[in-house]
């Protein structure tokens, strides 16, 4: 299937919205965290806007940009907007010469704001991406071009029950492929339990948690209804026929799939970093492993967070403060400090991984994750990942339902996505 990354500003505001905020983004929801930073900026002042309401002027993200400003000598002038209605107001600053120096942006939608032309590339401003993890850069390459840096990253894993398991003699180390997980899935079942639930709903959230599966059978998003992709969603058919997940799960949002293992009665959820200090907090004792590809290793989940983003200036004597402000955010240090700022965000780089494991040793399995894990956008789909993740779920809702074969779905899939993507 061959994509075409030309489309109009319509499309690309659409194609945004589809993937916006995932319960594994930072940001929360309502209004603007501040009415300022609506136009470009001037003098000594430089705009930033990021998806960080809950975080409000005063608290230590806030403070630690605006330190950032200060070693630059300039003053930051922060807006906090709702994730999806900061990629559209990207979007709209663009078309009106009004966007910020910087924006943190959800990083599914980074090719989306570069492929208007609005963003400049690493190159462009100068900035050293070499230590950044090659598979978490990926969400921000378009056509060769790279567009900012990711700032940390969360993703899936599977957390699990250990009094089930313990119940069901399943010991989690022994899981490292399909085969070994559907044994332990079967012993769970076996004692009354539940065995897995997970997030089947017909959405982007539905999406993101079948590409592990999807990825770890081999399957490529350029090809729907491979072998691998028709194995994968099998797997997820045949946990609810054989009673292993309930039938709750095809309308799951990651949320209520979270509920249902906080029940206690529920052996594995898959879900991500984001629930960490929630599972500490459970009734129960947990623990996490990574998801396991078809044959072994760890599968390739889809990555969260956010890029900081250049967008392009009139002005092009801004971009020297800017990279400045960039590389603050991005050192070693900056790295960790998102980190713990937003629910264990996995840094990018090797040197921060380590300093991040420094202080929490206990989140090996998350680094692991983050390490195999693979941008929605990676390949250089771009803006047409929008696209063929809606014809996927569409496609999972049809075969767990009983609507449609495993294979009949993904066929109807694959047609779907060439029609929309185009040849």
């Amino acid at each position: 299937m061959k994509y075409n990354h030309k489309r109009s500003t319509v499309v690309l505001a659409t194609a945004a919205i589809a993937v916006g905020a995932l319960a594994g983004c930072s940001s929360g929801s309502g209004d603007d965290a501040s009415a300022s930073g609506s136009g470009a900026a001037a003098g000594g002042t430089y705009t930033w806007w990021d998806p960080y309401p809950q975080h409000t002027e005063g608290s230590d993200w806030a403070n630690r940009v605006q330190q950032c400003g200060d070693e630059a000598g300039v003053t930051i002038q922060r807006t906090a907007y709702d994730t999806t209605a900061l990629t559209n107001q990207l979007l709209l600053s663009a078309q009106e010469g009004t966007s910020p120096d910087i924006a943190l942006l959800d990083n599914p939608a980074v090719s989306t704001l570069a492929s208007t032309g609005a963003l400049t590339t690493t190159d462009e401003l100068g900035l050293d991406t070499s230590a950044i993890d090659s598979n978490l850069l990926a969400a921000g390459v378009l056509d060769g071009d790279t567009y900012g840096i990711p700032i940390g990253a969360n993703t899936l894993a599977l957390y699990y029950n250990k009094d089930i398991l313990d119940a069901a003699g399943v010991d989690p180390a022994s899981i490292t492929d399909w085969d070994s997980l559907n044994a332990a899935l079967a012993k769970i079942a076996d004692t009354g339990n539940k065995a897995i639930t997970f997030a089947g709903v017909g959405t982007e959230e539905g999406s993101f948690q079948f590409l592990p599966w999807f990825w770890g059978a081999g399957a490529d998003l350029t090809e729907l209804n491979s072998p691998a992709a028709v194995e994968a969603l099998q797997l997820w058919v045949d946990w609810l026929n054989e009673g292993y997940a309930p039938q709750s799960a095809i309308q799951n949002s990651q949320n209520t799939a979270w509920e249902e293992f906080l029940d206690g009665k529920t052996g594995f959820v898959e879900n991500g970093t984001w629930q960490v200090n929630a599972a500490m907090a459970a009734d129960f004792n947990t623990g996490f492993i990574t998801l396991p590809a078809i044959d072994g290793g760890a599968a390739p989940a889809p990555t969260g967070g956010e890029f900081i983003i250049a967008p392009v200036q009139s002005d092009t004597s801004r971009y020297d403060v800017t990279r400045q402000i960039v590389e603050c955010m991005t050192t070693t240090d900056g790295f960790v400090q998102t980190a713990d700022t937003f629910a264990y965000y996995i840094p990018p780089t090797a040197e921060a991984q380590a300093a991040f494991l420094d202080e929490h040793p206990e989140l090996q399995v998350w680094v692991d994750a983050v390490k195999a894990a693979k941008g929605r956008t990676s390949d250089n789909l771009g803006t047409d990942y929008p696209l063929i993740s809606e014809q996927l779920w569409t496609a999972v809702q049809a075969a767990m339902s009983g609507a449609m074969s495993a294979q009949d779905a993904l066929d109807a899939a694959q047609d779907a996505a060439v029609a929309a993507t185009g040849e």
